[in-house]
């Protein structure tokens, strides 16, 4: 009898504190009259919703700047999560090598690409089924290694080579991989005799930690080392000639090169950009609908407007050395704002390039929607200009 009598009081009680509550948010909200059929147009009504205040967006970081990595062959620096935390998909690296300096074959939990800055090098990679390839590549090319796939890198010529890094995980290290030297130098050398039939003597010379990056004889650009590649075809190559492709997009203004799935197949979850624009240029305002965008500035001087979640803006100017980091579907524009023509390198998270731009939505929405939106003329709508991408100096309003 008891147990009963309570459960009613306690029922009782939420029935109660249900309607004081809802009595209350009526209370707070006399008009509208909100409550099944029975609504009305507000009485009270803001012009405009106040523009969020509170602690700026940090989406950029100086790559070159961060700690250095270096051995006798070369050095590599880094920006991960860790130290842009709002990178939480894509890190960035910046690889040199020296002349004759090599990366010793290793590999990750995630998939790496990169873009040939300067220089020339040779890659081996051996995938999950055991083929192999042996391939050059030059200023201007691409590699993709996907996650498990081990791979080295080593310069060719006598010019170093350095090369921008980005992987599909932004937790990755450069200080965090399976390094073929710091695997085997945990072992017994009685072990590594039984597993390779090499002799225990022989073993014992393998250095007791990390090489990471080890400094060598200089292996010529015409060599025979060079003359021993061996390419896949393109379907399962690991490079990729981006520069010596049509750009995507080419105005006035400058040119668009992507490289994603489509035309390099290996590449399936990162998609290359390489950004031209012309002293004055700009990358109009857009978005990517799929992917998270990373990017580093090789020359130039760019200013970047980024249209955060939770109504955030965030303005920044990028210097060589510098990346950007934009979170899916954040409306973002790329202006040159140097005295120089600025280049820019970066990925996507997506294995395919999709941008939606506020050009595009300006020019196709209905006339009279966009004037009611905005408070203007519908004959004003018309002057909005159709989706260009890179705009030239000329067409940007001064």
């Amino acid at each position: 009898m008891f147990e009963a009598d309570r459960r009613i009081f306690l029922q009782s009680f939420a029935i109660g504190a249900g309607s004081l509550a809802t009595s209350r948010a009526f209370a707070a909200a006399p008009d509208g009259h909100a409550a099944g059929y029975d609504v009305s147009p507000a009485s009270d009504y803001l012009k405009t919703i106040p523009r969020k205040s509170g602690d700026p967006v940090v989406f950029t970081a100086s790559l070159d700047k961060g700690p250095i990595k270096a051995t006798s062959g070369g050095w590599a620096r880094e920006v991960t999560t860790r130290g842009l935390p709002i990178a939480t998909h894509i890190a960035g690296a910046h690889l040199f090598l020296n002349a004759g300096g090599a990366r010793e074959m290793h590999w990750h939990d995630s998939a790496e690409w990169a873009y040939i800055v300067e220089g020339h090098c040779q890659v081996a990679v051996v995938d999950a089924e055991g083929q192999a390839e042996v391939v050059n590549l030059g200023p201007g090319d691409l590699w993709y290694f996907p996650k498990g796939h081990g791979h080295s890198i080593q310069t060719l010529g006598a010019a170093p080579c350095h090369a921008i890094l980005a992987f599909d995980d932004g937790l990755y290290s450069e200080h965090g991989t399976f390094g073929i030297s710091d695997w085997m130098s945990r072992y017994d050398t009685l072990v590594l005799s039984q597993a390779f039939g090499v002799s225990a003597e022989a073993l014992a010379r393998i250095p007791k930690a990390e090489t990471y990056i080890m400094q060598g004889e200089v292996l010529p650009l015409d060599g025979p080392q060079a003359h021993a590649a061996r390419e896949l075809d393109r379907g399962r190559s690991h490079r990729y000639p981006l520069m010596a492709q049509k750009p995507k997009v080419s105005t006035p203004g400058g040119a668009l090169y992507v490289a994603s799935a489509k035309e390099f197949p290996v590449s399936t979850t990162l998609t290359g950009m390489v950004l031209k624009l012309k002293r004055g240029a700009m990358h109009e305002p857009h978005w990517h609908t799929d992917a998270n965008e990373w990017h580093y500035v090789l020359k130039g001087r760019t200013r970047v407007t980024l249209f955060a979640a939770d109504k955030r803006v965030a303005v920044a100017e990028l210097s060589p050395g510098e990346c950007a980091y934009i979170p899916r579907n954040c409306g973002h524009s790329i202006q040159n704002v140097g005295p120089e023509d600025a280049e820019i390198v970066g990925v996507l998270d997506n294995a395919a390039y999709h941008e939606s731009s506020l050009s595009d939505w300006l020019a196709k929405a209905p006339r009279h929607l966009l004037a009611n939106n905005f408070g203007i003329a519908e004959k004003d709508i018309a002057n909005f200009s159709r989706k260009r991408m890179v705009i030239a100096p000329s067409l940007t309003p001064t």
